[in-house]
């Protein structure tokens, strides 16, 4: 991702997807953050990590990419608490030490979810919530239907994108699995499913990109893109 940091950057600031669907629809899942002390889990460039900072919340944050960490900072200030770790491992936090974690867009890119989740689950506070958004199994599975592929959709299997940004390109790896599979991993790791969400855009995104939408009928509000989930720490 690194090699692509300021051309995503720049992407997701104005991106239907980003800002006019994920990033909308996982703060108002979020709600009320005033006070709370946040871990913003694959932060990025930080957009998310602003706009709970500007609602009130105490917000840290931590991504695998020192290049999209440089980004972060640009955006967010040097007193911004921003750290190099690897979701895969081990977190330099102590048990207990927030009152959410909010993954957004950032668990497909891991083959096993099990030692990440644990870890998560070990720095939330007894009660406190995982706000979690991922490419929805089914919108996956479909596309590549529809580009002539058979998906083995019940397998966990890997999957690789390559993205152009800024003027660069870098292969983009993912790993798909199927629904029941994330919700296994949730309760295996101790979390209760309170939301499964498949959100509507944002009015405003029909006017702006009215290309994306010639297809869609006036009076939907939702399509198949991603699927968010909210659990709360048992």
């Amino acid at each position: 991702m690194w090699m692509i940091a300021e051309g995503y950057t720049a992407e997701n600031e104005t991106s239907l997807l980003n800002a006019y669907y994920e990033r909308p629809a996982m703060l108002e899942l979020a709600g009320d953050v005033t006070g709370r002390l946040i871990l913003d889990a694959g932060c990025g460039s930080g957009p998310l990590f602003a706009e709970l900072r500007d609602r009130g919340a105490i917000v840290t944050g931590i991504d695998a990419s020192a290049g999209m960490l440089e980004q972060a900072r640009q955006r967010l200030g040097t007193d911004a608490a921003l750290r190099v770790a690897d979701l895969a491992g081990p977190l330099p936090f102590s048990d207990e030490a927030f009152d959410d974690v909010i993954a957004s867009l950032v668990l497909h890119y891991l083959e096993d979810w099990g030692p990440t989740l644990a870890e998560l689950r070990r720095v939330l506070r007894p009660g406190g919530r995982f706000l979690v958004s991922v490419d929805h199994p089914f919108s996956i599975a479909l596309f590549q239907h529809m580009a002539g592929e058979k998906p083995k959709y019940f397998e966990t299997r890997s999957r690789t994108d390559e993205w152009t940004m800024g003027g660069q390109t870098a292969q983009m790896k993912f790993w798909d699995r199927p629904l029941h599979a994330m919700t296994e991993a949730f309760t295996a790791a101790g979390f209760r499913i309170s939301v499964i969400s498949e959100p509507p855009f944002v009015p405003e995104a029909r006017e702006l990109f009215p290309e994306e939408f010639h297809e869609i009928e006036p009076t939907r509000t939702r399509f198949l893109c991603f699927l968010f989930f909210v659990l709360e720490a048992g």
